[in-house]
């Protein structure tokens, strides 16, 4: 039988990139208000583009964040701090537009379906409904230490290397905006050569683009692939327009939730319906995928299978998902039926459970906001999510 080939590519961005940006304020926010309300409802949605930072959604708190003053810390921290990179937290306006959360939506995430139909008050698992209806993905597999597809994993590695090279000043030159891309040749499933690595990085005018060449082909791409990846001499690109002076908010106008793809599994997988960031985690969108990743990464610690995609869907106000299905793309040890059944009993997915069971009403979400939500086994303390402290249990159990 002829060996089945193909290319898999994966991106990811630094922390200033315009998306990003946005994201990390929205995630701001939110760590901002849960430190004094762990209680608190927040959609928070930001736009940057050139001079302007605009937060609006919808929040309903105890708690005073001062969000301008925050706005201005999270820019300069990521390294907007000067007029000539065209974008900086001194000058830049900040326009807030906040309202309450929908009186519509909080009776059914304050009041499940279930308490409301069955009188169910003392149950306090079953007390929150979901915010919003959708379906939302977790996914696992056993190329990377992280259990993460390895071209996302790649990408994000070379993300946070370019920016590690810019505030340590191993690259001078470099400015907060960056891009990197990695696409692999996989062989009957499995990632045997790299066969493109693209870094696109901000930098300084005056820098010509050999230089910048040179100096990102040793200091960020050649200490994070894998030599044995590199050794069929892959495509290189660096800077492919030749120029990337104009970076950041004053080049392109950023959104939160425009990178969803960078935030979850590379585009390996499919994305559920939203975006995490911003959100407070009574907004299923955000727990119930973390949820289906801790799902996900414990089946395949368990050896229960190579690949493991968990799907879940909510109905809003309702506490329990409509559906739950688990896809292990042949790989299973034993029949996906008994894998979504093994995961019904050993995870709850009531979103109070969730937010229980993971510890989601900590400030814990900027650090999330660039190079990852998935897969952040380099923070400390790791995501609650990345544990897999269930797959003993799963294994005896699959027994």
């Amino acid at each position: 039988m002829p060996k089945e080939r193909l290319l898999l590519t994966s991106e990811s961005v630094t922390e200033g990139h315009p998306d990003k940006l946005a994201d990390q304020i929205s995630d701001g926010i939110l760590d901002a208000i849960l430190a004094q309300d762990p209680m608190g409802r927040v959609a928070c949605e930001t736009l940057v583009t050139t001079g302007l930072v605009m937060v609006a959604g919808e929040i309903t708190t105890s708690c005073y964040v001062d969000i301008p003053r925050l706005v201005r810390s999270i820019v300069k921290d990521i390294g907007y701090t000067r007029a000539k990179y065209g974008f900086d937290g001194d000058t830049c306006a900040v326009i807030t537009a906040i309202d309450e959360q929908s009186p519509d939506i909080a009776q059914g995430v304050n009041r499940a379906l279930e308490v409301r139909e069955a009188d169910m008050t003392d149950d306090e698992i079953n007390l929150i409904g979901a915010g919003d209806q959708g379906m939302m993905i977790g996914y696992a597999c056993d190329e990377t230490e992280e259990l993460l597809p390895m071209p996302v994993a790649l990408a994000h590695k070379l993300a946070r290397r370019l920016a590690y090279v810019r505030k340590e000043k191993i690259i001078p030159y470099l400015r907060p905006d960056g891009k990197t891309q990695v696409t692999l040749e996989y062989e009957d499933g499995r990632p045997v050569r790299v066969d493109t690595v693209i870094v696109s990085a901000q930098h300084h005018p005056s820098v010509e683009q050999e230089q910048i060449k040179a100096d990102i082909v040793e200091h960020v791409i050649e200490p994070v692939m894998p030599p044995e990846l590199m050794e069929d001499s892959p495509k290189v690109l660096v800077n492919p327009t030749g120029r990337f002076v104009l970076g950041g908010p004053l080049a392109d106008t950023g959104l939160t939730g425009r990178k969803i793809i960078v935030d979850t599994y590379g585009g390996v997988v499919p994305h559920g319906g939203g975006c995490f960031s911003g959100k407070d985690p009574t907004k299923v969108d955000r727990s119930g995928a973390y949820m289906a990743r801790y799902a996900a990464k414990n089946v395949v610690a368990a050896g229960l299978a190579r690949k493991c995609q968990i799907q879940i869907a909510y109905a809003i106000g309702v506490a329990r998902p409509v559906s739950i299905s688990v896809e292990t793309y042949g790989t299973g040890v034993i029949p996906d039926e008994r894998i979504t059944k093994l995961v019904r009993e050993h995870f709850d997915f009531r979103p109070a459970a969730m937010i229980r069971d993971l510890d989601l009403r900590k400030p814990q979400y900027m650090p999330l906001a660039a190079y990852g939500h998935m897969g952040r086994i380099d923070l400390n303390p790791m995501p609650a999510w990345e544990r897999t402290d269930k797959a003993e249990a799963m294994k005896e159990a699959a027994r």
